[in-house]
C-alpha cells in the first residue's frame, strides 16, 4: 500500500508516517519511481508507535523499545522493560516536580486572597 493509504488506515497523517520513517521506526520499500510502499503489518506497527507516543515515550526511546517487537527474545524484552521503567521513573519525577510547583502556586494564591481581603477590610473602615 502507498503512504496515504497507510496513514488513513492507521489514523495518522502522512507527515507522521514520513517522520516515523526518518526516525527509523518504520521502513518501506521504494518503487522504481521512488514511491513508498508498505505492507499490511505496518498498519499495526504505526498504531503501536502511536500507543508508545501516547504513553509519553520519545522517538529515541521508541527506537530502543522496538527491537522487542522486531526480534522477540528474553534479552530484548528485558531491555525494553528496563527502558520503559526508566521512562516511568522520569515521568514520576516530573509529576512530583509539577505537584510541588502547583503547591507553591496554591500558596501564592492564598497569600494574594488574604492580601485582597485585608485591602477590602481596610477600605471598609
Amino acid at each position: 500500500m502507498r503512504i496515504g493509504e497507510l496513514a488513513s488506515r492507521a489514523g495518522v497523517s502522512v507527515r507522521s508516517v514520513r517522520y516515523y520513517e526518518e526516525q527509523g521506526l518504520l521502513t518501506s520499500t521504494r518503487s522504481p519511481s521512488g514511491q513508498r510502499h508498505y505492507t499490511e503489518a505496518e498498519v499495526e506497527r504505526v498504531a503501536f508507535i502511536q500507543r508508545l507516543y501516547a504513553a509519553g515515550l520519545s522517538s529515541r526511546t521508541i527506537a530502543e523499545v522496538l527491537p522487542c517487537v522486531d526480534a522477540p527474545s528474553e534479552e530484548n524484552s528485558d531491555s525494553a522493560l528496563e527502558r520503559m521503567a526508566q521512562e516511568r521513573d522520569r515521568l514520576s519525577a516530573h509529576i512530583a516536580d509539577l505537584v510541588q510547583t502547583r503547591d507553591a502556586l496554591d500558596g501564592l494564591m492564598a497569600m494574594a486572597r488574604a492580601h485582597r481581603e485585608e485591602l477590602r477590610t481596610a477600605a471598609v473602615c
